[in-house]
């Protein structure tokens, strides 16, 4: 099984480290203005939301949609999203009470790349606040507009050369647009200047080779924003208005896609790469200079993919070609190596210190089922996550302890969207379109299963009482009329 892309709080952490968010970025309950909601926590504030809902049942209305995996992004009045039409990239704009496009805009011209068919050319989702829309397409750069669909600057990124395509959103910090680039070479985070798209700071990442992570805020007990960013290898918490590392903690897999969350004063992260990254499958690869004079045949210094030795299945050697010149240096032989000796699993991780704090940070481990993509949610002292395949696993946050684990009846199947906490239930969103609504306490029997029938990657929005799903054919709109 080749290792998997990424596409696509108001918790609060209370205690002594700090706040799960800062104040500014707490979104009102008109607002789901990024990825995951507020501060991608996966949680809705406020209010009840229908349990039972599908085209008939609990719809508003239903708008068809050009393709696109980003999520729905609402500020007050309005529905923000990107799509693509063959190569035309688009902004959209839509009216929350009637389904209609307010206005949609179209990038400057550039030529799409589809890289892998799980994701496309608006998979990020975009970043909102008042009266300013910020996205970002990977295939041409930064974007920002007004709410009238004004453009009030652009900035052109890459190419960049993530072997899946690039997943990460765009995320508002004060006056700063922050995004993650991870790609196979040259990984940076990147601030920009939100009024004027001025680059701010730009930090390198070079340990990040394969990530998807949107970041997300903690307030440090000395009252300074950090962003957490998970990575290749790394979870590391940057200063906000400097971009400098502030701490950082080892032992996480080589890919990461999931957003992390927090709860108290442990943040959680998942990552998986491939089945060779389970504990009790991993293989044993010896460094570069023992193998080098053996596989090297034509002692040309690089090794080819006739000379690439079997220690695991040929894929792998795409994996560590990070240039792809179809040839591995020494350096390329070691990320091979440490990407094999990396562990899929859910880490549990204490907020907060300075430097390396992985001995002392490092909660607990869980290596069972764990997702590729789907984030994981916090509700009532219970961890959830939704492994790829559709294996939904219950944990004890404090402890790392299974509560359940298992399938959910009548939404089997594939997992992409990640689960959202809405009204005092559990919504989970399969890949064919099945929505089920869990209750409290870490139970895995449905309490309704919801079955648009319509293949589903993005996360859907909560707010106000509605539910806003984006399908791969049209956005709907459910809650009471």
């Amino acid at each position: 099984m080749k290792p998997s892309f990424l596409l696509s709080l108001v918790l609060i952490a209370a205690g002594v480290v700090g706040s799960a968010a800062p104040a500014a970025q707490q979104s009102t309950a008109t607002a789901w203005s990024r990825f995951r909601g507020p501060n991608g926590s996966g949680q809705a504030i406020g209010g009840e939301f229908p349990i039972e809902f599908n085209k008939t049942t609990n719809i508003l209305w239903r708008l068809p949609l050009p393709q696109g995996h980003s999520s729905p992004i609402v500020w007050k009045d309005r529905i923000y999203l990107t799509a693509f039409r063959g190569e035309a990239l688009f902004t959209m704009a839509i009216d929350r009470a009637s389904g209609t496009i307010v206005w949609d805009r179209q990038a400057p011209e550039t030529k799409t790349v589809i890289v892998d068919k799980r994701n496309n050319p608006a998979s990020p989702s975009p970043a909102v606040e008042d009266d300013r829309v910020y996205v970002f397409f990977p295939d041409y750069g930064l974007l920002a507009y007004d709410s009238a669909g004004k453009e009030l600057w652009r900035m052109r990124l890459g190419p960049f050369d993530n072997i899946y395509g690039m997943g990460a959103s765009p995320v508002i910090v004060g006056d700063q647009l922050i995004l993650a680039c991870d790609q196979s070479i040259g990984s940076f985070l990147l601030s920009v200047d939100k009024r004027t798209g001025k680059e701010r700071w730009r930090t390198p990442r070079p340990e990040a080779k394969s990530g998807h992570a949107t970041p997300i805020l903690w307030t440090a007990p000395d009252g300074r924003d950090q962003l957490l960013l998970p990575g290749s290898f790394l979870l590391t918490a940057y200063d906000v208005m400097t971009g400098e590392k502030r701490w950082w903690v080892r032992g996480l897999s080589f890919e990461i896609k999931s957003t992390p969350v927090m709860y108290n004063d442990t943040v959680f992260i998942n990552g998986y790469g491939a089945p060779e990254n389970d504990p009790g499958n991993k293989i044993d690869v010896p460094p570069a200079d023992e193998v080098w004079p053996s596989a090297d045949a034509d002692k040309n210094g690089v090794l080819s993919t006739e000379e690439f030795p079997k220690y695991s299945a040929a894929f792998w050697f795409g994996v560590a070609d990070l240039n792809l010149n179809g040839t591995l240096t020494k350096d390329e032989w070691e990320y091979y190596r440490a990407a094999l000796d990396s562990e899929n699993g859910m880490i549990a991780i204490r907020l907060g210190g300075s430097g390396d704090t992985t001995e002392t940070a490092v909660r607990w481990k869980y290596h069972r089922a764990v997702p590729q993509l789907p984030s994981p949610v916090v509700f009532q002292d219970v961890l959830y996550m939704v492994n790829d395949g559709g294996i939904v696993t219950t944990l004890n946050p404090g402890t790392g302890e299974l509560i359940k684990q298992g399938r959910l009846t009548g939404a089997l199947g594939a997992y992409f969207a990640s689960p959202v906490v809405a009204g005092g239930h559990l919504y989970f969103m399969s890949q064919r379109g099945a929505i089920a609504v869990l209750p409290p306490g870490g139970d895995l029997t449905p309490i309704a299963v919801n079955d648009l029938a319509e293949d589903m990657y993005a996360t859907p929005a909560f707010v106000d009482g509605q539910i806003y799903v984006r399908t791969v054919e049209a956005l709907y709109a459910f809650g009471p009329k």
